[in-house]
């Protein structure tokens, strides 16, 4: 077996065996298979696809290619996963609250990808806190507190990570299977029971329109069951900002208010909803009514706020986590609305990339994040403003970059004279 032969017979439609896609993901693991033949893998499969027995094959050999953690703990191990959106922190409020309800949730998350924000970097914005720990100290921390949200540890799907890194320089990135692949690979790395995935669709999604969403979708979920991970999807509106803000800390501090009861609104009505589908499919809820009103008690009774406190204390953050703690951006200026009326558009991606040039996001590989700076006090597609009232706060460095995210903000949302339809938050369920 070889990876010319591999790559010839994809090229050709033929429909590979797993013994040879698990051969070409050693390849990648080990360095057996180039570069250049990994960028052709791609591009073959991009073009031509592997079919539904591929696309698990591919998965499980990835999964496989580094460790793969098992856990022998008293409740079930679970996960939430996005494909990313502008202002979801659902993870930072979602975790705590399942261990509050009996779940185990070992959360290995990413950094900020293009326009969308990342989980440990919104952790990170906690003074303190590092999310690169030891696998031993993952465990422990699964174990005794019932969460934990980290980076990576020691060597997970390392056959994905070649491949990524060629797909992002080979135009191959929009590939389902190739996207079905790297994401569950890594998450059942993990040593997964049961997963939801959140797949969002809209203006600030990778997915733009529902048809592409609920296909990518129904990839995942039929992939992952296919590898022995109960999986069920919920398909999410993302033609707003999910959170009132987009920045590290400032989304921390919604987190907080969530966690405190201090704040309601779509983003606890989405955790709530996807973490009452996870109980129900990890047979800790009788149904998903139920699931609902066990993440909404465990946020109102303070548990998942305790449960949180206690996840960043032993990341390294202050034992008493606070939005006092939060670093806060020394330019801080309201953009208001022209006129009254309904915000009729929100180009969400845009918003994103606004809080990338302020300095919250990439533009280039290491490049320090400025944790304080971001949006606050945005609305969404249907709400009603007054003219004068702002229709977002910048968070900035400086007057100068305040003030070209200000014009840009303004560019990225319309109001209107007329009500308009707003899609529902939940657009399609799939198990």
């Amino acid at each position: 077996m070889d990876a010319r032969s591999i790559i010839l017979r994809l090229r050709d439609k033929q429909a590979l065996t797993p013994a040879e896609i698990r051969w070409f993901a050693n390849g990648l693991a080990d360095g057996n298979v180039s570069d250049a033949q990994a960028g052709a893998f791609a591009m073959a499969t991009c073009l031509n696809g592997l079919g539904d027995a591929g696309r698990v094959a591919l998965t499980e050999a990835m999964r496989d290619s580094g460790d793969v953690m098992k856990w022998d703990l008293p409740g079930p191990v679970v996960d939430k996963h996005s494909t990313g959106g502008v202002g979801d922190c659902v993870s930072l409020i979602l975790a705590p609250a399942l261990a509050a309800c009996g779940a185990y949730v070992p959360m290995i998350s990413g950094r900020g990808l293009g326009h969308t924000g990342g989980t440990l970097d919104k952790l990170e914005a906690i003074p303190g806190v590092n999310t690169e720990v030891s696998e031993e100290r993952f465990r422990h921390m699964v174990g005794a507190l019932g969460c934990a949200i980290v980076s990576a540890t020691g060597d997970m799907a390392p056959a994905d990570k070649r491949l990524y890194a060629v797909r992002d320089v080979t135009s191959t990135v929009e590939s389902i299977d190739l996207i079905t692949a790297s994401i569950l690979s890594k998450k059942l790395a993990a040593g997964l029971e049961t997963l939801v995935l959140d797949v969002k669709c809209g203006s600030g999604a990778f997915m733009g329109n529902p048809a592409d969403a609920s296909e990518l979708a129904r990839a995942l979920v039929g992939t992952a069951k296919g590898a022995g991970c109960a999986t069920l999807a919920l398909v999410t509106d993302m033609n707003s900002p999910l959170a009132p803000a987009a920045g590290n800390a400032l989304e921390v501090r919604e987190c907080l208010r969530v966690l405190e009861g201090r704040r309601e609104g779509v983003l606890l009505q989405l955790t709530a909803a996807l973490g009452g589908a996870l109980l129900v499919a990890a047979k800790l809820a009788s149904d998903e009514a139920k699931g609902r009103s066990m993440i909404r008690a465990a946020i109102a009774s303070g548990q998942a706020r305790e449960a949180f406190a206690k996840m960043i204390a032993a990341l390294g953050g202050p034992n008493d986590v606070s939005e006092a703690c939060l670093p806060e951006a020394p330019v801080v200026l309201e953009v208001c609305a022209q006129e009254t009326g309904f915000i009729a558009t929100m180009d969400v991606r845009a918003l994103g990339e606004i809080v990338v040039h302020l300095g919250g996001g990439r533009l280039y590989g290491g490049q320090k994040l400025d944790m304080a700076v971001g949006l606050s006090e945005l609305g969404r597609v249907g709400d009603r403003v007054e003219s004068g009232a702002p229709l977002a706060m910048i968070h900035a460095a400086d007057e100068a970059a305040a003030e070209r995210a200000a014009a840009a903000v303004r560019k990225a949302i319309t109001v209107a004279n007329a009500a308009v339809d707003v899609a529902p938050l939940v657009l399609e369920t799939i198990e």
